[in-house]
């Protein structure tokens, strides 16, 4: 378990935050600038904040109010920095048992020869960071911070020096060596694929605020507020206003139209008819109505309008389009409506790139209300 409570002002910005996590890997997720390295460094001894507390397995890092602050060496704290910081004149070997310096010469060879065989760099203990590949050198760093067995494994934007293939292979391969571990671990990151894929808590910061903490599933369908899903990057984030609100669903107008949702955001409260309100929906589940099969079906098809393509990418495997309703007024995300995500395959049998005007429907289950 990870406590922490931190306050840390300087010229312009404050740190205030306050989160918890039983997770084994929690993932600090946000903006560049929005403190989640510093809050590494405060978690490590190397920043000591004005105010706060760090609470690791019971054992009290930092108590400012009690006077108790341990130093960086005490805490055994493992920390992986950003680029991996790796010294280039020593060898895999002497990065590795690095942290292990005080200790007896046998006892750093047996130690540091476990970690190598452990993370699969056996064999490559000679060799300098130079001399290897991405994925290499990061097995290293993290056993160079796994080799003092830590009670706490820290991250800072891992992955963050890698080309973008690379990138998404060692992102696995870091996780799966997390998990293996078992070490509680913080992950700072910016990327919300990567905080998906190697935390099992992501905690949402915004200019030095946290803004929402929560597992990682529950974060990915129900963020707590319009800013938190245009800092997770979710497409088509819109604006609507009620129409009538029932515990179980939720009737607003947008851009001319009646939608219905059936994911009401709380139970608790219910908006009034008239109050402006945000929600999302994904472009996977927006659904273009074939032409060659009749009319749409209302019980399939809900919340049915007209609009036509006026953009695309091409992703490889999907295309994303960008769609104009045929609705008079302004469109509400520049110059198109709704993002909509089709697979390739789906793109090339309707011919698409040819016919550019589409009924679609958007289910109930599809329209994500965010809270106010």
């Amino acid at each position: 378990m990870v406590s922490v409570e931190l306050v840390k002002r300087y010229p312009g910005f404050t740190l205030d935050v306050r989160w918890e996590a039983e997770d084994a890997v929690v993932g600090l997720f946000g903006p560049s600038g929005a403190g989640k390295t510093l809050t590494l460094q405060c978690l490590a001894g190397l920043i000591t904040p004005d105010a706060g507390r760090i609470v690791v397995d019971d054992r009290v890092f930092l108590d400012t109010a009690a006077g108790v602050a341990l130093p960086p060496q005490a805490r055994r704290v493992g920390y992986v920095f950003q680029g991996y910081a790796l010294f280039p004149h020593l060898s895999v070997a002497e990065n590795v048992a690095f942290g292990l310096r005080d200790r007896p010469r046998a006892e750093r060879a047996r130690r540091g020869a476990e970690v190598l065989e452990r993370l699969g760099l056996a064999g490559l203990e000679r060799r300098r960071p130079r001399e290897l590949s991405g994925g290499q050198r990061q097995r290293v760093a993290l056993g160079r911070a796994l080799a003092i067995d830590p009670a706490l494994l820290l991250l800072d934007e891992p992955l963050s020096a890698l080309d973008a293939p690379l990138r998404r292979a060692l992102r696995d391969e870091l996780r799966e060596l997390l998990a293996a571990w078992g070490t509680a671990a913080v992950v700072v990151t910016h990327d919300f694929t990567e905080a998906y894929r190697l935390a099992d808590r992501i905690v949402v910061y915004e200019a030095g605020r946290v803004i929402q903490s929560a597992p990682r599933a529950e974060l990915l369908w129900r963020p707590a507020s319009e800013a938190v899903a245009r800092i997770m990057g979710l497409s088509n984030v819109l604006r609507g206003t009620v129409l009538k609100a029932t515990p179980e669903r939720i009737q607003l107008r947008w851009r001319g139209q009646t939608l219905e949702a059936v994911n009401s955001p709380t139970r608790s409260y219910l908006p009034p008819p008239e109050r402006p309100i945000a929600f999302f929906v994904r472009p996977e589940y927006v659904r273009l109505i074939r032409k060659d099969r009749g009319a749409p079906d209302a019980l399939h098809h809900m919340n049915l309008m007209r609009g036509r393509v006026v953009g695309e990418v091409d992703f490889g495997t999907v295309w994303s389009l960008r769609v104009r309703l045929d609705a008079p007024g302004p469109p509400a995300q520049g110059d198109f409506d709704l993002e909509v995500e089709v697979p390739h395959l789906v793109y090339e049998i309707l011919e698409i790139d040819r016919d550019r005007h589409w009924e679609f429907s958007l289910h109930r289950g599809s329209i994500h209300v965010l809270p106010s």
